[in-house]
């Protein structure tokens, strides 16, 4: 009794980051001597709230012992902020899936987020789903993902024909509360219906008709050189980004009665190893998953109905028909193109295709932007230096990345400008 108090005590210490550094290291290494369901709420609360452990706490998290994780995942008196942490797509372990799908403390909002551009892995786990198949806004949110197979979609629609019947494990407070298709009319709605209808609201913005109809015109357009490249897999140009890497920080010595309170840390350095790769800038690691699981139809949607750091990854793509595709998409910002028109690591076509846009050509900071990059042709360069200022071309004489050709021709039309200027005053 006296060492739960105790342990009662740290924990409550853990949560107002009272304890030592050398202690709270051991915590998020998970290796208080604690019942392993409270090591993990733990380590998510670490994760979520520590800025100093809480990158150590996720990569503990990510190679917590499997059975300890499902148990969690499954168990309905688990937190909700464990729940929501494993259902992250961020920390989303698909072992777990199953069991957290079942959940009935899982609100159905979180599914309906993982549902909103869930990969190929994921979306097979919501379809196995019992509870899932009887969630009617989840179903609804599957039919915009792009990864969604034809069948499958076909399928869906079968179900809402035939009628979709919540047939959800027992004790499921979504169902007890009306929450699903099915349940009687004019019961009382909750907080938990409130939030699935905002989530529902932000799926219809997803579901942007414009998008839709964007693919299925360049789908046509480009039938032939897509049909060509078959199921090449996505490789950009120029290499991948730097993922980081982790930093560590010096063990602070534990007195005598905090050694007492702790064990040999449970993650092997294998473990812990393997979680360095998914705990760095976790968004952008599953952002370059999900690119990498697409085949060239898959990555062409995802260009033009994606968002915009789906879109700085896609106009990397060494498949030409991908990379153009994102100067299709109809949410693409003058930004963007900005962007985009400096880049080096980009095809050699993208840089042709910008200046055929009649809107890309009236933003001055994109013709700019393509005259100075290096890797433009000599040709279309040469072709857009009329347009730049005199200042501008200054700079450009200047630019020792560029061709010499560029910067003799900018110091020549610099001089000219300038004279010009002079005459007039």
């Amino acid at each position: 009794m006296a060492h739960n108090l105790i342990m009662a005590r740290m924990i409550d210490q853990i949560r107002a980051s009272k304890l030592p550094s050398g202690m709270m290291q051991f915590a998020a290494r998970g290796a208080l001597q604690v019942p392993s369901a409270e090591n993990i709420e733990i380590l998510v609360h670490l994760a979520v709230h520590n800025k100093v452990f809480g990158e150590l706490a996720r990569m503990t998290l990510a190679g917590w012992d499997e059975k300890a994780s499902r148990a969690a995942a499954a168990d309905p008196q688990t937190p909700p902020e464990v729940l929501n942490y494993m259902i992250s797509p961020d920390n989303l372990r698909p072992a777990l899936l199953p069991e957290l799908l079942e959940n009935p403390s899982l609100p159905q909002e979180q599914i309906v987020k993982l549902a909103v551009l869930a990969g190929r892995e994921t979306i097979e786990a919501l379809l196995k789903s019992t509870r899932v198949r009887s969630l009617k806004t989840v179903l609804e949110t599957l039919k915009t993902n792009p990864y969604l197979k034809k069948e499958e979609a076909e399928e869906i629609k079968q179900a809402f024909a035939r009628g979709v019947r919540p047939a959800p494990p027992v004790g499921d407070a979504l169902a007890q509360k009306g929450a699903l298709p099915g349940a009687a009319e004019g019961t009382a709605s909750s907080a938990t219906d409130v939030s699935v209808e905002h989530a529902a609201e932000h799926v219809e913005e997803i579901a942007d008709p414009e998008g839709d109809e964007s693919v299925s015109v360049y789908m046509t357009e480009n039938a032939t050189e897509i049909a060509a490249e078959g199921e090449k897999k996505f490789q950009a140009i120029g290499g991948m980004i730097e993922l980081g890497s982790e930093s560590t920080e010096a063990e602070a010595p534990l007195t005598v009665e905090q050694k007492s309170a702790v064990a040999t840390p449970a993650v092997s350095s294998a473990a812990v190893a393997a979680a360095k790769k998914h705990s760095a800038k976790p968004e952008r690691m599953n952002t370059l998953q999900k690119i990498n699981s697409l085949d060239v139809k898959g990555r062409i949607q995802l260009a033009l109905k994606g968002n915009k750091e789906e879109r700085s990854i896609l106009i990397r793509d060494g498949t030409k028909v991908v990379a153009l595709a994102v100067l299709e998409a109809p949410k693409l910002s003058d930004g963007e193109v900005e962007k985009f028109a400096s880049q080096k690591n980009v095809l050699e076509a993208v840089l042709r295709q910008i200046p055929l846009k009649r809107r890309f050509m009236k933003n001055y900071i994109v013709v700019r932007n393509l005259v100075a990059n290096p890797r433009t042709p000599l040709d279309l360069g040469l072709g857009l230096m009329k347009n730049l200022l005199a200042q501008d071309l200054k700079n450009l004489s200047a630019n020792k990345e560029v061709s010499e050709t560029i910067r003799k021709l900018a110091l020549k039309m610099f001089k000219q400008k300038t004279e010009e200027a002079n005459k007039k005053k």
